[in-house]
């Protein structure tokens, strides 16, 4: 059986881009290798667009904004329930590209990846159902209007999930849209292209560019016909797309990094609390901006929640992308390999307790960018490790003496994107939520919820993505004053 990668490679998208319609070949001899992260293998050459090859895809999706947003909310359902069907019935193939190009374990692929990546298109397309575009106040009437060509820019670490949450409410609004995937992890944007042009959406409606930041991120920020600039990514790159963007005077949506704490209170029950608290910081091998990698802890109580944490780092069993029983990876690129190691290196450097884990590979594995789960304790707010965004299996455990202190030590971050609070007083719970800085908060260990907003305070970002707020990003407010009689 054919792997979908090959596929991609026969259909030659690895040196094309989509746009206006069709798949064309880049001119560009610039490119960049794709590297499977379990065995550091060649998967391909991936051909790199310029600005050039963005200002094409730009005019096409510019010229394609008039007759797009006008058209019908049932049209525009129309067109959901069709990319919707299609990806459904494309989920294996989305899993197993998943799975090969960044690193997460097949199953996880399957069971995170693409039905988490599905469900944004499922809640765009109900957003669009029931959205009310224009509302009387008095004789004024509110509308709401697509706000144009949105360029987006989207992540390494959860590719086709960070695609869909884009992509999505900007075709359902009626805006027109420009995507620049990751250069790390392209592969299955591809496939999504297909899935899009397969589903009917008009030409100039979705445009691809595979590229890298300083090229095509840069041309997409600072071009004068793009309307907006949704950003997924490191609050570094999120700051050079703001610069980008401001002579233009676009709007510009964040989603940037993190440093989320997870407040254990006094009251807690430690086996509910530490070994999910320590899943949860290694979902997705730590690869995710909102893991909750610093676990505040009782003083009294942190010796037995030490020995929890152990045991639920011991029921992780990593293995190849393909292994069906393996519930970790490798990490998904070397450059994020290499980091975490420095990171690790620094916290034993700064003295912090690392109770597990450490540098270098786990045993059995001489090649890949496989990582040892760590957890470090005693660590100390100042400290670096507890600072700086690791983004990979690392979590620290950081005692505290009141819960004032640990709600000022949560807060004491350049980060504001998700905190964890673990209570068996949900009144004390929600009264510890309501004081953190961050834009979500969960409360014992919730089910992800597709519909509820997400985005940071601080440095970690601007605007919103996922649900109605999600989908209001891609709209203007136009009040048409006089619109009814008096």
């Amino acid at each position: 059986m054919t792997h979908p990668v090959d596929e991609l490679k026969t259909l030659g998208r690895l040196q094309q881009a989509y746009i206006n319609g069709q798949w064309v070949t880049l001119s560009s001899t610039r490119s960049h290798n794709i590297v499977n992260p379990s065995d550091e293998s060649l998967i391909g050459e991936l051909t790199l667009g310029n600005a050039d090859d963005a200002d094409t895809a730009i005019q096409a999706a510019a010229a394609a904004f008039p007759a797009w947003s006008q058209t019908s909310v049932d049209e525009r359902l129309a067109i959901l329930d069709g990319v919707i069907a299609l990806f459904e019935a494309r989920a294996e193939q989305l899993a197993q590209i998943l799975s090969t190009e960044m690193g997460a374990p097949i199953n996880y692929a399957r069971t995170a990846h693409v039905p988490l990546a599905l469900a944004h298109l499922q809640v765009a397309r109900d957003n669009l159902a029931s959205y009310e575009f224009t509302e009387m106040r008095g004789t004024t009437a509110i509308a709401r209007e697509p706000i144009g060509v949105a360029g987006l820019i989207t992540p390494w670490n959860w590719p086709l999930y960070q695609i869909t949450a884009k992509v999505g409410p900007a075709i359902a609004t009626g805006c027109t849209v420009v995507l620049k995937p990751s250069e790390l992890s392209p592969l299955s944007a591809l496939a999504f292209a297909d899935i899009l042009h397969d589903a009917g959406v008009p030409a100039g409606v979705f445009n691809l560019l595979n590229g890298d930041g300083p090229e095509v991120g840069s041309a997409l920020s600072s071009h004068p016909l793009v309307d907006m600039v949704s950003i997924t990514g490191s609050t570094r790159a999120g700051i050079l797309v703001a610069q980008a963007a401001a002579p233009t005077v676009k709007r510009v949506a964040q989603e940037l990094g993190g440093k989320s704490p997870n407040i254990i209170l006094p009251d807690a029950d430690l086996q509910a609390a530490i070994g999910p608290g320590v899943l949860a910081c290694m979902r997705n091998n730590g690869q995710s901006c909102s893991a909750p990698t610093r676990m505040l802890v009782p003083r009294e109580q942190l010796a037995e929640a030490e020995q929890l944490a152990i045991e639920a780092v011991n029921t992780i069993v990593i293995g190849r992308s393909d292994n069906e029983t393996a519930t970790h990876g490798p990490l998904a690129n070397r450059a994020q390999f290499e980091r975490v190691q420095l990171m690790i290196e620094k916290g034993l450097s700064e003295d912090a307790k690392c109770i597990t884990g450490g540098v270098g590979r786990p045993d059995g594995f001489e090649a890949g960018f496989f990582v040892r789960p760590t957890i470090f304790s005693d660590v100390t707010n100042d400290m670096a490790i507890a600072r700086d965004e690791i983004f990979g299996p690392v979590l620290c455990m950081l005692p505290y003496d009141t819960v004032d202190e640990a709600i000022a030590m949560a807060n004491d971050t350049v980060y504001g994107l998700a905190a964890h609070v673990q209570s068996k007083n949900l009144n004390e719970a929600r009264r510890v939520a309501r004081l953190l800085r961050s834009g979500q908060v969960h409360i014992n260990y919730p089910a992800w919820d597709a519909h509820a907003p997400f985005g940071g305070y601080k440095q970690s970002g601007s605007g919103r993505e996922f649900g109605l707020e999600g989908f209001e990003e891609y709209l203007e407010t136009k009040a048409i004053v006089g619109f009814d009689e008096a």
